[in-house]
């Protein structure tokens, strides 16, 4: 049931011993490309985070999302959300109010770049 399907892929990115990193629209261009040549249209397609910092995780879906296809291309991770926040924090409670401020921030350029 290709209707009732969410894909959780990987974008295409360069590999590790690549040394010049790839813009965010350069890595929505390929991996735009690979998913129309591969995959049908489907209800979702949610990508991981692995090996992006928390920039380029919210960076490479929002150039995705920028040109039209038939996917509704989002994320599926929490590492680009909480990582900046749980260093912050620390586990101290004084740390409390400056790490909520700092999740709202990671929090709503990830909505934005879903958009």
């Amino acid at each position: 049931m290709l209707e009732g399907i969410l894909l959780k892929p990987s974008m295409v990115t360069p590999g590790a011993q690549q040394q010049e990193k790839a813009s965010p629209d350069t890595i929505a261009k390929y991996t735009l490309t690979m998913l129309k040549r591969r995959v049908p249209p489907v209800p979702g397609t949610l990508f991981l985070s692995g090996g992006e910092s928390e920039v380029e995780a919210t960076l490479n879906p929002n150039a995705m999302n920028q040109t039209p296809n038939p996917w509704h291309v989002s994320f599926s991770y929490a590492c680009a959300l909480q990582n900046s926040v749980l260093k912050m924090r620390q586990g101290r409670p004084e740390n409390a109010g400056a790490a909520q401020k700092a999740w709202l921030v990671r929090a709503k350029a990830n909505s934005l770049a879903q958009l």
